[in-house]
């Protein structure tokens, strides 16, 4: 009996030991696995690597970035900068050099027209005018006798009203001479002309030729149509859901379909009030410089810059995507690194914002901003 419980209590403690032995393996394989999970982010890199990797670190900093949107409209010019050449009295176009898109200067000759009433009207005035003057000198010598009493009341205000009535004639012929451009007070017989000649009124650019060398004008039709790109501006449509991000002095960079890589920087100066059908509103901006090229009517693409905003940023080239996350690498010492995971903000040409996901202070770590790819491969097969 006593053999018995000496042999039973020798298989209870040979029990207890692979217990505790098997419960020991599992702790140490629960660290081990624990240890692996802990390090997976965690990259060290021997002395070759860090030679063929090249990597540059920085530190993030503060700066005021600007998301975009992208918009679409066209090159618009208000009235008063669009002028239409026409001759008021009609006539014949005789020569022109004009060609859409040719530079002109303010006072410049742009057309020479021919037309039979033009003789007649310079005829009329030159007549209307000698007569003017052979009745203003018989007023002034019935009105000297008049006050006299030599001649009668009757006569002298006979030749008063003949005078004032030649005074309004000349005066009608002489603002129709000057509608054609012709100087009445230079017009005499020596210099009467069959032709006369059409000068631009602005400095501009030609938008449109409608006429040909020959043809006949009549007082309505348009023979050219100029442009000032002193006020040339760009009409954009923005939609009622981005028009919350509009101001004046925002900045817009346009480009057309034919030439994306062409920007042209402009500048909001007005905001529509109210919206259309489609549920947008125009927006008008300056170029800072305009391109002649670029003529009424254009259709335009944009980007709107938001205000800026005041964001901790670290250039483009520091951000890694792995899966449906971001990351970035920072070094802990010499050749440790380790991949950290961000939100990302703002993004512009260079820098994008970005916030960390763990509680630490991102100025004061050291970011991985050249060869952050290459740690990404090697922490993908380290994984692997």
């Amino acid at each position: 009996m006593k053999k018995l419980s000496i042999s039973f209590n020798y298989s209870l403690s040979f029990l207890l030991l692979i217990y505790l032995v098997s419960c020991h393996s599992g702790n140490k394989e629960t660290i081990a696995e624990s240890t692996e999970n802990t390090n997976e982010h965690f990259i060290q890199l021997d002395s070759a690597q860090l030679k063929n990797i090249d990597l540059k670190t920085t530190s993030a900093q503060f700066k005021e970035l600007s998301s975009r949107f992208k918009v679409n409209g066209s090159i618009d010019v208000p009235p008063q900068n669009m002028v239409s050449v026409s001759m008021p009295l009609g006539g014949y176009l005789k020569s022109t050099q004009l060609l859409p898109g040719m530079h002109i200067k303010k006072g410049e000759v742009i057309a020479e027209m021919e037309d039979q009433q033009y003789i007649q009207l310079q005829q009329d005035f030159l007549i209307a005018q000698s007569k003017l003057n052979l009745l203003e000198l018989d007023f002034q010598r019935q009105q000297a006798l008049n006050q006299s009493k030599a001649t009668s009341d009757k006569v002298f205000q006979i030749a008063k009203n003949d005078f004032e009535s030649q005074k309004i004639i000349c005066q009608s012929l002489s603002e129709k001479l000057k509608l054609l451009g012709i100087n009445p007070f230079k017009l005499t017989a020596e210099t009467l002309s069959k032709s006369i000649f059409l000068k631009s009124p602005i400095d501009g650019f030609v938008s449109k030729v409608n006429v040909n060398i020959g043809k006949y004008i009549s007082p309505t039709e348009v023979l050219f149509e100029l442009v000032n790109p002193t006020d040339i501006h760009l009409s954009l449509n923005v939609f009622e859901s981005d028009l919350s991000n509009v101001f004046i002095g925002q900045k817009v960079y346009a480009y057309t379909n034919n030439n994306p890589n062409k920007r042209y920087l402009c500048e909001v100066i007005l905001i529509g009030k109210d919206l259309s059908s489609e549920r947008y509103s125009t927006v008008h901006c300056h170029f800072e410089e305009y391109d002649k090229i670029l003529s009424p009517g254009t259709y335009m693409n944009a980007e709107m810059l938001t205000a800026p905003v005041q964001s901790m940023v670290l250039p483009v080239s520091a951000f890694v995507q792995y899966g449906n996350k971001n990351y970035v690498f920072v070094q802990r010492t010499d050749n440790n690194f380790e991949m950290l995971e961000v939100a990302l903000g703002i993004t512009d040409a260079d820098f994008t914002a970005f916030k960390l996901m763990n509680t630490e202070t991102p100025n004061s770590l050291k970011f991985v901003v050249n060869g952050a790819y290459n740690l990404m491969m090697i922490a993908k097969n380290k994984e692997e």
